[in-house]
């Protein structure tokens, strides 16, 4: 595995780093506080070409390579969880575009999706079953060309915001995958409030009450659904919420070696109290340690390896259990000071704590890369 970032990987970085600090990192409160994105830092996100960040230039898109893309995220996951978000849920849908939509699909989507025309969702969960997909109830019923969806989804990110969704249902126990617009008749949107963390990410309910959409919006076959349509999207999924995982703990430990350098305790500044140094050495390899296994699922993933699967549940898994760990360690090192919303480490312990969750709760993700163990060990 080789872990070392080229030139061109280096200075996108610090691009990506400059725009965070410009554009995003100044506004985190905001959105945390209005629990919504700022339309200015989309618009932005969209001119940068971040909203099509992995979508082939053949298609308006960047056509980034996974690092840079895993990159990218964790700069962004520095500045502000819920922007990340928002990269995260419109990559996972460009994704399955781009690999399993049709030709009219792609044509009509696609472009619109890359530029930040449209905002995209992807809508899996329900109120009664998020980790057990294969079980969801919505329902998807075929007639004369037409799909006629009813059901509800729960916890979709940006459900607020998105012109366009990639939701899932079954017909006859066999899952499927279709898109359909926001202001298609019988769809309405409820936003969901009042969240621990990651509250700029504009989550919504949808119900769907005898919607009839054109069955060209039904993305491969019925059965098609699950794997590997939304395999393909949580796929991206786990990879951009484990590098925005790193980001996030890369803020941590920046702002607390900032803040130990000019508090004092005892007559001395914190960084001279060797409990603190310990604190501090361990978040560094922690992070350390995480930036190597997304680096290395990113590398993975970008050649096709078959091993990139359960690679990124690793990245993941390891990410949100570490950001969760270090924001915790922040919060410690800031005393009192650290439940104050004058500091950023209340709230990047509340976003991360999110990440234990979505797309995968740790147990799941454990479960799954127990498994995996098991098939690649079996002869054992």
């Amino acid at each position: 595995m080789n872990t070392n970032l080229s030139e061109a990987h280096h200075e996108s970085q610090l691009l990506f780093r400059a725009f965070v600090d410009e554009a995003i990192a100044p506004f985190a409160n905001r959105h945390d506080l209005e629990e919504r994105i700022s339309r200015d830092v989309i618009t932005l996100l969209a001119r940068k070409g971040y909203l099509g960040a992995t979508v082939s230039k053949e298609h308006g898109g960047l056509g980034m390579d996974f690092i840079t893309f895993g990159l990218l995220n964790e700069e962004i996951g520095r500045g502000c969880s819920s922007v990340r978000s928002l990269i995260t849920v419109q990559s996972m849908v460009t994704q399955v575009i781009e690999r399993w939509g049709s030709n009219e699909q792609i044509s009509t989507w696609l472009r619109p999706l890359a530029s930040g025309e449209i905002i995209a969702a992807f809508a899996l969960s329900e109120p009664e079953y998020g980790s057990d997909a294969a079980n969801i109830q919505t329902e998807i019923k075929q007639s004369d060309g037409t799909l006629i969806i009813n059901g509800h989804k729960k916890w979709i990110s940006f459900g607020q915001l998105a012109d366009l969704f990639l939701a899932f249902g079954q017909s006859d126990g066999k899952l499927g995958a279709f898109l359909i617009e926001k202001n298609t008749p019988g769809l309405s949107i409820k936003p969901i409030t009042g969240l621990l963390g990651v509250r700029g990410a504009m989550l919504a309910e949808l119900h769907f009450e005898n919607c009839k959409i054109p069955e060209t919006n039904l993305i491969g076959n019925i059965g098609f659904g699950l794997t590997p349509i939304g395999f393909t999207a949580l796929d991206m999924g786990r990879y951009s919420i484990a590098c925005g995982c790193i980001g996030l703990a890369q803020n941590c430990l920046e702002t607390c070696i900032k803040y130990t350098k000019e508090r004092k305790q005892f007559d001395a500044y914190l960084k001279k109290h060797q409990m603190i140094q310990e604190k501090i050495a361990n978040m560094v390899v922690d992070i350390r340690a995480g930036r190597l296994l997304c680096y290395n699922a990113g590398q993975l993933k970008q050649v096709g390896d078959r091993n990139c699967f359960t690679e990124m549940l690793i990245a993941k898994y390891y990410a949100a259990n570490m950001a969760v760990r270090i924001a915790n360690t922040a919060v410690e090192i800031h005393g009192a000071n650290g439940y104050s919303r004058d500091y950023p480490v209340e709230r990047l312990l509340r976003d991360a704590k999110i990440m234990e969750t979505i797309e995968g709760t740790n147990q799941m993700l454990q479960i799954m890369i127990a498994r995996n163990a098991y098939r690649e060990y079996r002869k054992i």
